[in-house]
């Protein structure tokens, strides 16, 4: 069986990540959404609280497991037992970041594959960080992320006293 994972932030998860794990579902025979803790990145869900999104919003998806983690990908990588990775790549722009850690990766992990999806034109645009703010500012994210996202971000942002 082929396992992939898709490591990332997901803070919050998007129309764009769930495009992309429907993709690599049609590719692989299971597909793991690996939740970054990123305590770097101060993000505003809590990595329980964004795993549960996702669990919640990929629930349809047979072939696909939601689970957090905080340490080195490659050895979450090992210890799934996955193929290797798969990234998102919205524009050129994100393309020499991740060129920079799939490189590292590999010296890091010689067996751990990375490969890049696009998502669709449509949804190329969306990122994490842009619907934060937009909903930081009381915006309709609605087109952007599932509705229970959007609640979840706007009950988020009440308890913080921002958005409306």
């Amino acid at each position: 069986m082929k396992k992939v994972m898709y490591p990332g932030t997901f803070d919050p998860i998007t129309n764009g990540h769930i495009d992309l794990v429907s993709r690599a579902c049609h590719l692989f025979d299971y597909v793991i959404v690996a939740v970054a803790a990123s305590k770097k990145k101060n993000p505003l869900f809590t990595v329980s609280e964004r795993v549960e999104l996702a669990r919640n919003v990929l629930k349809d998806f047979d072939n696909v497991e939601v689970c957090g983690f905080d340490g080195l990908l490659k050895n979450f990588v090992q210890e799934k037992g996955a193929y290797g990775v798969v990234r998102g790549l919205r524009a050129v722009s994100d393309f020499e970041y991740e060129f920079q850690l799939a490189n590292m990766n590999r010296v890091l992990a010689p067996s751990m594959e990375s490969l890049f999806l696009t998502p669709a034109e449509h949804l190329s645009y969306i990122s994490s960080t842009l619907v934060r703010e937009i909903a930081s500012m009381g915006g309709d994210v609605s087109k952007f992320v599932p509705a229970e996202v959007e609640k979840a971000l706007r009950a988020k942002y009440q308890s913080l006293g921002q958005g409306s």
